[in-house]
């Protein structure tokens, strides 16, 4: 059919400039010149404009019409289906935002990340404020254009995570929170576990190779990515052979780069691992951000501080810091790396109190948007919630408000997506586990093949070609609830602490 195949040249066309936008973006993230840095968001703003005005050209307009009637679209295989109808979302969504006010709100959110990173190194909120508010606002424009049925963040949360609402992500968090306080507070009373060891002084260099070698045995693979530092970690995915990551390095803290580089992996692994067949779509990618970061975090936190997994790589580590762990065994390595304690950044809280950060920053998000609060108000609410959440207060801008990178982009609704993660990722696990009865074994014995194979086959082939809620059924039989994620958390931690 004619038609469809001049969709997906376009479609190609589109993703051909994505990607070079995207090669920018991670130069800019990664190594451009602090004088390159105005310019270089001017480039990105302008071929961001280029995309959206293909996206929402009358080109593709009238093959989206064409080709989204129910009887051609019958007749289209799935993936050209898929993909018109994920096209015709990012259409009817995009062109309602007037490409001109499009291509000045991502040029302001290039400018605005640089402003960030240098109110943050100052520790200036004042200095970062008025860029957030020109956003925000923008945002607030941007979702009365697209509308909404119920509370306005729901047209900002479902860009990340499809047919999601406000409504829901408060029926999934509630029972969450409120066992995640009761078990915060009972490991409080625990004497706290040794972590001494790992804040010794470990060169940027060594850390890096041990890096490289984590990567390497969990199956990430170097032929189709590559490993970079950056201010804050992340991994962007150009094409499945072209997925990079970056982490940061802490001299004096172990695991800020150890553990940020096993999470960046999850993610790659995803982008790494989608089908051939959907190259050249906006399908190879993640069903959405919340099952993106369920890689992420599974890998991160029910693998890479699993007992099973240092029993395999302690000695490694031992080896790449020669004379640092001698004395340390591995079940008190285990314990400190597991270590339950409320702390003021989001990206070095423990897994159990983590899901708290987002919840703070979700219902600021929330009420941003709704109207409830203003920029200006945000340090004195960030304190606030901290205090009532984690029992501490932050004492400076750069490890409280500032500490973030998303708001310089406009990623209002994502944060929910990390707890959403942690929620698909303990579903995954428990799915997994009855089907490969001897998972704990093969991690273990270092062996990620298998386990590696059956996310790939439930979850990380199909890209977006399926939603979230059509992989999680096919992979779990169950609808998203938090129910597996609380009994992992209780679990792990009632042993950690002997509860």
């Amino acid at each position: 059919m004619e038609t469809a195949q001049q969709f997906r040249d376009l479609v190609a066309r589109m993703k051909n400039v994505e990607e070079a936008i995207n090669v920018i973006f991670w130069d800019l993230r990664t190594g451009c010149p602090k004088k390159g840095v105005e310019q270089r968001a001017e480039v990105v703003g302008m071929l961001s404009g280029d995309l959206f005005k293909l996206g929402t050209s009358e080109e593709m307009g009238r093959y989206l019409e064409e080709l989204s009637a129910p009887d051609t679209l019958a007749s289209l295989d799935p993936i050209t289906r898929a993909s018109v109808l994920e096209r015709k979302k990012e259409y009817d969504r995009s062109k309602k935002i007037p490409a001109d006010k499009y291509q000045a709100y991502v040029t302001l959110t290039s400018k605005s990340e640089f402003a960030w990173q240098e109110a943050k190194k100052n520790n200036d909120f004042n200095a970062f404020a008025p860029y957030l508010e020109q956003i925000v606002e923008s945002l607030k424009e941007f979702v009365e254009i697209w509308g909404y049925e119920e509370d306005k963040y729901d047209a900002l949360v479902q860009q990340y995570e499809p047919e999601m609402t406000a409504r829901q992500l408060d029926a999934l968090f509630g029972p969450l929170r409120e066992r995640t306080v009761e078990l915060v507070k009972r490991i409080g009373a625990k004497e706290q576990v040794e972590r001494g060891f790992l804040n010794q002084q470990f060169p940027e260099e060594k850390q890096r190779e041990f890096s490289h070698y984590i990567l390497k045995q969990l199956g990430y693979d170097f032929d189709a990515g590559r490993l970079d530092p950056s201010a804050h970690p992340f991994m962007i995915g150009l094409n499945p052979g072209d997925v990079r990551v970056t982490t940061r390095y802490y001299e004096h803290d172990l695991q800020m780069a150890l553990f940020a580089t096993i999470h960046e992996c999850g993610h790659a692994l995803y982008e790494q691992n989608v089908s051939s067949e959907l190259n050249g779509t906006f399908l190879a990618t993640g069903a959405s951000m919340g099952l993106h970061e369920s890689q992420s975090r599974f890998w991160e936190n029910a693998v890479g501080r699993s007992k099973e997994f240092w029993e395999r790589f302690y000695g490694d580590l031992q080896a790449n810091y020669p004379g640092q762990f001698d004395d340390v065994p591995m079940e008190a390595f285990y314990k400190a790396v597991n270590l339950v304690e409320p702390s003021l950044v989001r990206v070095e809280a423990d897994e159990l109190t983590y899901n708290l950060h987002i919840m703070i920053r979700y219902e600021i998000e929330k009420d941003l948007i709704n109207g409830v609060i203003e920029v200006k108000d945000l340090p004195a609410v960030w304190e606030a919630k901290f205090e009532e959440y984690l029992g501490i207060k932050p004492d400076n801008h750069a490890n409280g408000v500032l500490q973030d990178i998303h708001w310089t982009s406009g990623a209002f609704g994502y944060f929910p997506t990390y707890t959403l993660g942690n929620i698909y990722a303990a579903q995954l696990e428990a799915a997994m586990k009855q089907q490969l009865p001897n998972y704990k074994d093969k991690v273990r014995e270092g062996d990620f093949s298998e386990i590696l194979g059956w996310m790939t086959e439930n979850v990380h082939r199909h890209g977006k070609a399926l939603s979230p809620r059509e992989i999680m059924k096919k992979a779990t039989g169950e609808e998203l609830n938090a129910a597996p994620l609380i009994a992992y958390l209780e679990e792990k931690y009632k042993t950690v602490y002997g509860l």
